[in-house]
């Protein structure tokens, strides 16, 4: 079996598994931003990004199929309400799927570079191209209706420069020297998900019923009302501009369009993306004190993320991912 090139490798079932369980939420959530958006530019933007979606689940059936691996339950139409009121504008709506092709193309990298098998490279190939062609049109859409906000500016440099002394990444204390662009790119990258990700949890907690998921949901926007204050006022005390809230894109509606168990997979997904994103943005960083509240950023995360996983275990939610054969049982 070792030898055997067509045998699936851990990562690549890892891969299929963790995939389809977030294509199957992609559609869920994307079909009811289709019944809610009047936007006829963004609704054919998520039409396309349905289309997509599911074709990438007829796909990685066909590879469960073959592989003669129990398909997941992931999500289905019995997880979404189709016929709850608007609970986001349009333009959230756009924005989320912005946000949400930025992590599907960091993902399905990953899962291409993990890949041996032909047909999986091919598969998360197309995934990228997919995505990339997503990413692309949600961003001029974004642009032409003058809602992008871009990063900081800065001057072109006039010649090349060295750093020649260790304050450089230490001097935090007094007078600290300015930012440089790596580090504003990197925050201001963060703020964006996290203003996303915060709105997000603010709309679910207003429509969700279930007293479990919405305690976890209030320690959720409190992690990320505390990391949008530290950052954004990074930037500010540098006279740098902050990423435009999304929190008054949200309704009054207290009708929830997803299930309990849909709502905090997903609250756990963004989660555990931004521990991802904070630690490229803490090795990138130079000045120890970005660094350091990239680190406590992440400690926050974990601790909120180890209570979602105390949660989806508590309500029997949690899918068992594919493990190894006990070669003790089986003597």
């Amino acid at each position: 079996m070792q030898n055997n090139p067509k045998s699936l490798t851990s990562p690549e079932i890892t891969n299929l598994w963790t995939h389809y369980a977030r294509e199957t939420l992609s559609v869920c959530v994307t079909k009811y931003m289709l019944r809610i958006v009047k936007d006829q530019e963004i609704n054919k933007l998520l039409q396309t990004a349905l289309e997509m979606s599911e074709q990438h689940i007829k796909t990685l059936q066909d590879f469960f199929n073959k592989e003669n691996f129990p398909v997941p339950k992931g999500y289905t139409d019995k997880d979404a309400n189709y016929d709850a009121p608007p609970l986001l504008s349009d333009l959230f709506c756009l924005s989320y799927l912005h946000t949400m092709t930025q992590h599907g193309s960091q993902s399905y990298s990953l899962a291409f570079s993990v890949s041996i098998r032909k047909d999986m490279r091919d598969f998360y190939y197309q995934c990228n191209l997919d995505t990339m062609d997503l990413y692309n049109r949600s961003l001029e859409l974004l642009i032409a209706k003058n809602y992008y906000d871009k990063p900081p500016l800065f001057e072109t440099p006039k010649n090349v420069q060295y750093i020649n002394h260790l304050q450089y990444m230490t001097d935090v204390f007094g007078e600290r020297r300015k930012m440089n662009s790596i580090e504003v790119g990197n925050v201001f990258f963060n703020l964006e998900k996290s203003r996303l990700s915060k709105a997000l949890f603010i709309a679910f907690r207003q429509a969700c019923k279930d007293k479990d998921v919405n305690k976890f949901l209030d320690k959720c926007i409190e992690l990320k009302n505390k990391h949008i204050g530290v950052f954004s006022n990074l930037l500010l005390q540098e006279n740098f501009h902050t990423p435009r809230t999304l929190d008054t894109e949200i309704t009054n509606s207290t009708v929830c369009p997803f299930s309990d168990r849909l709502i905090a997979f997903h609250v756990g997904f963004l989660i555990s993306a931004a521990i991802t994103y904070y630690g490229a943005a803490g090795t990138a960083c130079m000045r120890v004190d970005i660094t350091a509240n990239c680190e406590r950023a992440i400690m926050g995360d974990f601790l909120v993320f180890g209570s979602f996983s105390k949660l989806i275990i508590k309500k029997g939610w949690l899918e068992q991912p594919p493990f190894a054969d006990d070669r003790l049982m089986l003597s």
